[in-house]
């Protein structure tokens, strides 16, 4: 079955989302897509989409596979895929019961919800809808939890906060009909991956420092350990012959004596691009700083 080009875009917004890194991304990838001759696309940590929603507006593939760790960012997908109908009446009466109230029944409604959200208590449609609610209005747009895996992000202060994009919600939902979409460990991946295979990887960011640290998207941190076995799946998957990039922090932003991904991805291609991002929690920690692009090619 050929997947063909889709105007799409990002459900919901993530922190660390490529959406102003597509441009670079789109330079630095493989000439063999161009050349038709890449069948296959797999993104292990999908995020919001906005890698994939890029690529799947502007190249066509046999198959894509998504995968992530996050259960309730992958329920969301797979509740868009199969009853986009029902999460969009669901999103409909949110939006209108939350828009209808002042600030402070907003910020009550908010955090009832986000109890609700956490009790484990929901089938999967009202917690997609609630997924997207809170994203919506959260501070930030972030996606963090505690060590209980619970989602703690304060409300955020959204004057018209856009909780129900119809139009773009039915053009995922046709879009996803055909792809697989996949719930855990990055290296489930392994299998699916061959020499006409193009893998973007995304992980959770080495952090910088302390204070940049404070986003997890799960409860289990994306350690350093974890990044060394990202680097073997990315070689193990290099000698298979697919076609690799990968994006993380780069370590020299704060101490130029940090090989950590140099050592590492030793073997390849290693570009440093200009990004704009929060480098700690402060406003004025926002601005210019390079990010990691890794490639095999």
């Amino acid at each position: 079955m050929i997947i063909e080009k889709a105007a799409v875009k990002p459900f919901v917004k993530w922190a660390g989302g490529k959406g102003q890194l597509i441009p670079v991304i789109s330079n630095k990838l493989p000439i063999e897509l161009k050349q038709n001759k890449i069948k296959k696309y797999i993104e292990p940590f999908v995020g919001g989409g906005a890698v994939l929603f890029y690529l799947l507006e502007n190249y066509t593939f046999d198959k894509v596979i998504i995968n992530d760790v996050n259960e309730d960012l992958t329920n969301v997908y797979r509740i868009i895929k199969n009853d986009v109908e029902f999460l969009i009446n669901e999103l409909r009466k949110i939006s209108d019961e939350y828009l209808s109230l002042n600030d402070d029944d907003r910020k009550e409604y908010y955090y009832e919800v986000r109890k609700k959200f956490n009790s484990n208590l929901l089938d999967g449609l009202k917690k997609a809808a609630y997924f997207i609610f809170l994203n919506r209005t959260c501070y930030n747009g972030l996606y963090r939890v505690n060590k209980k895996g619970e989602f703690n992000v304060p409300h955020g202060k959204y004057k018209n906060p856009l909780i129900l994009d119809e139009e773009n919600l039915l053009n995922v939902s046709k879009v996803l009909q055909s792809i697989q979409i996949l719930n855990g460990d990055f290296e489930n991946i392994e299998k699916y991956v061959d020499e006409s295979t193009f893998v973007y990887f995304d992980p959770p960011y080495r952090p910088l420092n302390a204070t940049s640290s404070f986003t997890s998207y799960q409860k289990c941190s994306f350690n350093d350990d974890e990044q060394i076995r990202l680097a073997k799946l990315y070689h193990k998957l290099h000698e298979k012959g697919a076609k690799l990039m990968l994006s993380n922090s780069d370590p020299k932003n704060v101490n130029e004596n940090d090989n950590f991904f140099d050592d590492l991805y030793r073997d390849f291609n290693i570009f440093r691009v200009d990004a704009k991002r929060n480098i700690n929690s402060k406003g004025n920690g926002r601005g210019k700083i390079k990010e990691l692009l890794i490639t095999n090619y």
